[in-house]
């Protein structure tokens, strides 16, 4: 059944299926801390300072359209469609200047820490999942404190193919050793749902800045706020109750 927003209103039952739970997979921006701001203001200073769109600052909705959860070969192919190396020059640049934001302004998703103990407590597997630089994501996700937290960082431009591919997606439950039929992913773009959905997983979309009709259209087995929202916790008591335990040991 689907309910008046668009949302699958089975969100827990969907879960419930993956017990025993063995891992759960994050993406990073947007999905472990509320990044896109920063990505977005660093984006809108430089392409203004080269004159891009006619001098005209890009707004947040060009952003979504063309930049959120996109891998920067991708972005610098979208922004320099006949200079992929200018492209590719420009998007390193504006990761630096990202860099420099990140370690004065990052602000971790609500609730985060909660879901973090949630699966410590259960003994789960975890990887984050991400299309962000490796430079990038490790600096986010040490100042989080979330450096002994994941027991792998897969990075998009590592794999064959960057989400939305499922290859890292895939390359995580390869290298955590777990199954597809046990195993969720949070995930907070159109980019990164379709790239969880197509490895086979459900994904549990964050509408933190995207537009939820959107992530909508990806796919995912629901929607949720943030980390605290009632929905998450109602389908994680769930599969702790389909499990027949309160923990889980892989």
């Amino acid at each position: 059944m689907t309910a008046p927003n668009g949302e699958n209103s089975t969100e827990s039952s969907s879960l419930a299926t993956l017990a025993p739970l063995q891992a759960v997979l994050f993406d990073v921006d947007g999905t472990l801390c509320d990044s896109d701001p920063l990505h977005y203001y660093a984006f809108r200073e430089m392409l203004l300072e080269i004159g891009y769109n006619c001098g005209v600052p890009v707004d947040e909705e060009w952003f979504i359209k063309t930049i959120a959860g996109k891998h920067n070969d991708d972005i610098a192919s979208a922004l320099f469609p006949d200079d992929q190396e200018r492209g590719l020059k420009f998007c390193d640049e504006k990761e630096a200047m990202f860099r420099r934001l990140v370690k004065e302004q990052l602000k971790p998703i609500d609730g985060v820490y909660k879901v973090k103990k949630w699966i410590e407590d259960r003994g789960l597997k975890r990887a984050a999942v991400t299309n962000a630089p490796r430079l990038n994501a490790e600096l986010i996700i040490e100042i989080l404190g979330l450096k002994d937290f994941f027991d792998v960082v897969i990075i998009g431009s590592e794999c064959e193919r960057a989400k939305p591919s499922p290859d890292p997606y895939l390359k995580a439950l390869e290298l955590l050793k777990v199954s597809k039929e046990h195993t969720f992913i949070f995930e907070d773009s159109a980019s990164g749902i379709k790239a969880g959905v197509a490895a086979g997983m459900p994904v549990v979309g964050l509408a933190t800045r995207n537009p939820p009709h959107i992530l909508m259209e990806a796919k995912p087995a629901f929607l949720i706020k943030d980390y605290e929202d009632s929905k998450l916790w109602a389908a994680l008591e769930e599969i702790d109750t389909k499990s027949g335990a309160t923990t889980t040991t892989v």
